[in-house]
C-alpha cells in the first residue's frame, strides 16, 4: 500500500499528459469530420454520377475496413511509397497522421447519418418552399438543415461516444495518448515496471469524459425538442 501511494502521483501526472493528447485528438477529429462528412454526403447524393459513385466507393471502403488498419496505411504507406516519411518524426507527426485517419474514418460514418437525415425530410416541404418563391439554398438552411439536425443528434451522439473510446487505437502508431501512458507503467518506461493498476485508472478517465459528453448531448437533444 505504501508503494501505491508513492507511485500514485507519478501515474496521475503521466495519465493527465496522455489524456490531454486524447482530448486534442478527439476535438480535432470532430472539427474536421463534421464538415467533411457533410461534403461527402452531398457527393453521395449528387446527380453527377462519377462524383456520386466515387463518394459511395470511399464510404464503402472506409466503413468496410478497420480503423486500425487505415491508421497504419496512412502513417506508413506514403513513406514506403515515396521513400520519405511525409508526416515527419516525433509525436507531432504521429498526431497529424492519426488525425487524418480519424477525420477520414468518422467523416464517412457521419456522411451516412447526414444523408439519412436529409433524405428523411419529406419532399413536399421542398416543393412547398419552391412554390413560396424560396431558393434551394434558403430551403436547405431554413427548412431542411434545422429538421435534419434534430433527426441526427441521437445517432451522432453514439458516434461521438464511440470516438472517445476509439482514440485509444492511436497507440498502434505509438501516439502517446492515455492508454499508451497507462501501458508504459507495465513496460517500465516510466521508471515503474510491471504495474497493471494504472491501466484501470485509464478507464476512469474515459468514464468521466463519456459521462460529461453524454450529459451535454442530452441537453442538446432537449433544446431541439421544439422541432417535434
Amino acid at each position: 500500500m505504501e508503494l501505491f501511494f508513492e507511485q500514485f502521483p507519478i501515474v496521475v501526472r503521466s495519465l493527465n499528459i496522455g489524456f490531454l493528447q486524447t482530448l486534442k485528438l478527439f476535438f480535432v477529429t470532430l472539427a474536421g469530420a463534421f464538415p467533411l462528412g457533410l461534403v461527402i454526403a452531398f457527393g453521395s447524393m449528387s446527380r453527377f454520377s462519377p462524383l456520386r459513385y466515387l463518394s459511395r466507393l470511399l464510404v464503402w471502403v472506409i466503413r468496410g475496413t478497420p480503423l486500425m488498419i487505415q491508421m497504419l496505411i496512412i502513417y506508413f504507406f506514403p513513406g514506403l511509397l515515396l521513400h520519405n516519411p511525409i508526416w515527419g518524426g516525433g509525436q507531432s507527426g504521429r498526431f497529424l497522421a492519426a488525425s487524418v485517419a480519424f477525420i477520414l474514418n468518422y467523416a464517412c460514418y457521419f456522411s451516412e447519418i447526414y444523408r439519412g437525415g436529409i433524405q428523411g425530410i419529406p419532399v413536399g416541404q421542398t416543393e412547398a418552399g419552391l412554390v413560396l418563391g424560396m431558393t434551394k439554398k434558403q430551403i436547405f438552411f431554413k427548412i431542411t438543415l434545422l429538421q435534419m439536425i434534430k433527426r441526427i443528434v441521437p445517432p451522432m451522439s453514439n458516434e461521438v461516444i464511440t470516438l472517445i473510446k476509439d482514440t485509444s487505437l492511436a497507440q498502434i502508431i505509438a501516439l502517446q495518448e492515455i492508454v499508451w501512458a497507462g501501458q508504459a507503467f507495465m513496460k517500465g518506461s516510466q521508471g515503474i515496471s510491471g504495474a497493471i493498476w494504472p491501466m484501470f485508472f485509464t478507464a476512469v478517465y474515459y468514464l468521466i469524459f463519456n459521462g460529461i459528453i453524454t450529459v451535454l448531448l442530452g441537453q442538446l437533444e432537449k433544446k431541439l425538442e421544439y422541432f417535434r
